[in-house]
């Protein structure tokens, strides 16, 4: 089921009921919802939730084996590994199999030693990677004692709610568990945010980024050779606004949804192309994720803890992994490289700067930091090297000799930019606008704005990016 359909929308209101009808008992509250969110993840492919209940189970189990050695450092971290080691090697059986078994097919190649390898397809349950990392969040803070543990209960529901199940935000143990433990409450503030989030997504994701999807980005990256100059750069920032607008919405709307049934997500964009430099866009884009690496891996590598060599290494290091955690692709790798030598270098740039030299303005941070980001997207979206390669090429061939460009698709992506100008909490100056509105009002024109956006989006609904990953 996608967010942005008929389908969900009648799932949703029958939750959002019998969820509400349930307040009195806390306990058949979470079953129905836990019950609900694998009829949910089911809508895919019924033979993956199997493998959200075992992944949910494994979390749980290895931490209570932490817990009952607290007095026992070896045999705590020993059970640590092993629930990490089996949380990587559900993800890298789905995701990374194949890759891995073509380039282990490339280098007994190149060996003389070429053999006909039997490499399975297999098919990539969606939002592995999200619930993945937040069992090991769980696990990790659980040896660390930074969390409390929680009951089976508690723990498969963090990992199967529907809001959030396939592309994040990724919420912690210690941030959604707690709520789990209580009776919820909504009040007019929250669902005013909530219904804000939802049309403001739906929007973003129907309107902005299904347009530029179909009919300029898709058809730009799928050929770049028959297009010029001017469309190969039009689509590198139609793309940056398409996967901006597209998971952006995907977060806007998991949190509106979860604040309509009484929990609070983490925020998960900051108008990233706002940003001043690569650290500044990371603390802003995919802030749940970029925290989750920061915390887990980063910090584990050294961090800045050892020394500047340790720290670059760090650095690199972790931008390498987030960019093998997109997909098994080298092109993610690329991407991964770009942002970790742009990371490395401005950390450079800020211990050995001369004192003299006069500080770079905040608008040219934002510009130069907005056209790496974009110069990145374009190894991201090409489907392999030799695409990106192509697409580069007729970048640098400087031919502006025609477009496929239209008016409508102009004036979205400078609308799509213009979206960072915005005041940081608009959506919270109007949610306070809203919440004096009557319950009807804010109903009749919620349902208006949504067949407005029905009527502007083009047809079909495409899914969003982030559930391949």
């Amino acid at each position: 089921m996608l967010f942005p359909t008929l389908t969900f929308g009648l799932f949703f209101l029958i939750v959002y009921i019998i969820a509400w009808a349930l307040k009195a008992s806390n306990e058949w509250r979470k079953i129905f919802l836990l019950i609900a969110s694998w009829f949910f993840y089911g809508a895919w492919d019924w033979r993956f939730v199997a493998l959200l209940i075992l992944s949910g189970f494994l979390n749980w189990g290895a931490a209570r084996l932490i817990i009952a050695y607290q007095d026992d450092q070896k045999r705590r971290k020993l059970f640590l590994v092993l629930g990490v080691i089996a949380n990587l090697c559900i993800l890298g059986w789905f995701k990374y199999y194949g890759f891995f078994m073509e380039q282990f097919a490339g280098l007994l190649t190149g060996l003389g030693w070429e053999r006909d390898l039997y490499i399975m397809q297999v098919v990539l349950p969606v939002g592995i990677s999200f619930f993945t990392f937040q069992g090991m969040s769980y696990l990790i803070d659980i040896y660390r004692r930074q969390t409390e543990p929680s009951r089976l209960l508690d723990m498969v529901l963090l990992m199967s709610f529907f809001p959030h199940l396939v592309a994040g935000p990724i919420v912690r143990a210690s941030h959604l568990i707690p709520q789990f433990q209580t009776v919820p409450k909504i009040d007019r503030g929250m669902a005013a945010m909530g219904i804000l989030l939802i049309v403001w997504g739906l929007f973003k994701k129907a309107v902005i980024a299904s347009y530029l999807a179909t009919e300029f980005v898709d058809p730009v990256f799928f050929d770049p050779s028959a297009h010029s100059t001017f469309d190969l750069i039009m689509a590198a920032y139609g793309y940056a606004v398409q996967i901006y607008c597209d998971f952006s919405a995907y977060s806007d709307m998991a949190i509106g949804l979860a604040a309509l049934l009484g929990y609070r997500f983490p925020h998960n964009f900051n108008q990233p192309y706002r940003a001043t430099s690569l650290q500044d866009f990371w603390r802003r884009w995919h802030i749940s994720l970029s925290s989750w690496l920061r915390d887990y891996l980063y910090i584990s590598l050294g961090g800045s803890r050892h020394g500047r060599a340790r720290l670059y290494f760090a650095l690199m290091t972790t931008m390498l992994l987030g960019g093998l955690w997109h997909g098994a692709s080298w092109n993610f790798v690329i991407w991964g490289a770009i942002h970790g030598g742009v990371l490395v270098a401005e950390r450079l740039w800020r211990e050995y700067r001369p004192d003299h030299w006069p500080v770079l303005p905040a608008a040219a941070g934002i510009i130069i930091t907005f056209h790496i980001v974009t110069l990145a997207w374009i190894f991201f979206r090409s489907a392999t090297f030799g695409d990106a390669s192509q697409y580069l090429a007729g970048i640098a061939a400087f031919d502006f000799s025609a477009t496929t460009l239209t008016p409508l698709g102009l004036v979205l992506i400078l609308f799509g930019t213009a979206l960072h100008a915005l005041p940081p909490d608009a959506i919270q100056r109007a949610a306070v606008r809203v919440r004096t509105q009557s319950a009807a009002l804010v109903g009749l024109a919620t349902g208006f704005l949504i067949l407005i956006i029905d009527a502007m989006r083009p047809e079909g609904v495409e899914p969003f990016i982030y559930y391949q990953f």
